[in-house]
């Protein structure tokens, strides 16, 4: 099978949806599958990625909301690259303005839609949840939900990576979704990683003892992250138990989290880590995963967590909060400061008592192979026969 991915969202210096397609290009070839990345980029020209993956990049304009990304904005020049191509399956990882472009593509071959993104919970509901309810604001957005149910008659497919999106988009009108979460890096995440000298230097740098508790956040530093909520949480929960919080990440909204902490010792922002080995070392060596965005479609930083021995301190919608209700986590309403202490709380003082902390040993997580491997054996059942003679 020939896949081609038109994807929106893959920046070089992308974050969840960048690890999951940088694994395509490697599991598809691994698989026997030749898998073309097309995205948005500074100038155009072919990266090769070895035998049968490549990314061709479409000189593009700068998204001007982030300037880490880009958008299509030769449409011409994008059909021209796909028609090219002549792949067997696309997939649009976009559900903005490129899906409509890739539905309405002349091209013969059936075509997935991959919600990398989830615009309802990430801007609508954050803005909106605390003047008025779901329903009226899902009518407010109508004209959102009329594009995705278009766009469901245009795709064979709508893959989601969660249960909690999955039954949103059912439940708003949509007939093709399929619910195939994805997974973690293979062998790059582990418990085996954990480093006690690490630990007690962070905790060090939080001007605190070892034996208080470690929190860690991981992520874009976005406005539907909520990190300056979870600074607020953090220190309201220091009020009774010693806990720190360290951040790795980057992005727009570091300056406003800066202020957030104030003079606060026990949280502390850490140099961006680039390679993956420093950051499953990281993981491993803290005692929970921190996350405050309920807008996550599947929260690649949850699972990587997850299979690093952390326990969840999470919303109680989106990704994350699929996840943590999986691993026995530890859950919170949704943008409630209050309420985030409070389960930031509750996590130290099971975890002084000996009932919660890292697992030493756990069962082996879901791998990003085993997403692939499910969801190219959905596609091929898509291909016809005279496609695949053609």
């Amino acid at each position: 099978m020939k896949l081609v991915d038109v994807c929106a969202f893959y920046a070089p210096k992308g974050g969840g949806v960048r690890t999951y397609v940088d694994r395509k290009l490697k599991a598809g070839a691994a698989m026997g599958h030749e898998v073309v990345v097309i995205a948005p980029g500074e100038r155009d020209h072919v990266e090769e990625r070895g035998p049968n993956a490549r990314i061709i990049w479409l000189k593009s304009t700068v998204f001007p909301l982030d300037f880490n990304y880009r958008y299509f904005s030769d449409i011409p020049a994008l059909y021209a690259t796909l028609d090219r191509e002549n792949p067997d399956f696309v997939e649009a990882s976009s559900p903005w303005r490129s899906a409509s472009v890739i539905a309405e593509w002349p091209g013969k071959a059936p075509r997935a839609l991959i919600m990398h993104a989830d615009p309802l919970s990430a801007y609508a509901y954050r803005w909106l949840d605390p003047v008025a309810k779901r329903d009226t604001i899902d009518g407010l957005f109508d004209r959102y939900w009329r594009h995705l149910r278009k766009l469901d008659q245009s795709y064979d497919m709508i893959v989601s990576a969660s249960p909690g999106l999955s039954a949103r988009l059912t439940t708003g009108g949509l007939h093709r979704v399929v619910t195939n979460p994805m997974g973690v890096d293979p062998g790059v995440f582990s418990p085996g990683f954990r480093d006690p000298a690490l630990r007690r230097g962070l905790l060090e740098r939080c001007e605190l003892p070892e034996d208080a508790t470690l929190l860690l956040g991981v992520g874009r530093f976005a406005p539907e992250k909520r990190w300056p909520m979870l600074v607020d949480a953090v220190a309201a929960a220091g009020n009774s138990q010693p806990v720190g919080l360290v951040l790795a990440g980057q992005g727009r909204d570091r300056k406003a989290i800066e202020r957030r902490i104030g003079g606060n010792p026990h949280v502390r922002i850490l140099a961006p880590i680039t390679d993956r080995p420093g950051l499953a070392r990281l993981m491993a060596s803290a005692d929970a995963l921190l996350h405050g965005c309920e807008a996550e479609t599947f929260c690649m930083v949850a699972a990587e967590a997850c299979a690093s021995g952390l326990p969840l301190i999470a919303p109680d919608e989106g990704g994350a909060a699929d996840q943590a209700r999986a691993n026995n986590g530890f859950i919170y309403k949704s943008a409630d400061t209050a309420a985030a202490a409070q389960a930031i709380v509750e996590y130290c003082v099971g975890r002084a008592a000996g009932v919660t902390g890292p697992r030493a040993e756990i069962a082996a997580p879901r791998t990003m192979d085993d997403h692939f491997r499910e969801l190219f054996a959905s596609y091929e059942r898509l291909i016809t026969p005279s496609r695949r003679a053609a």
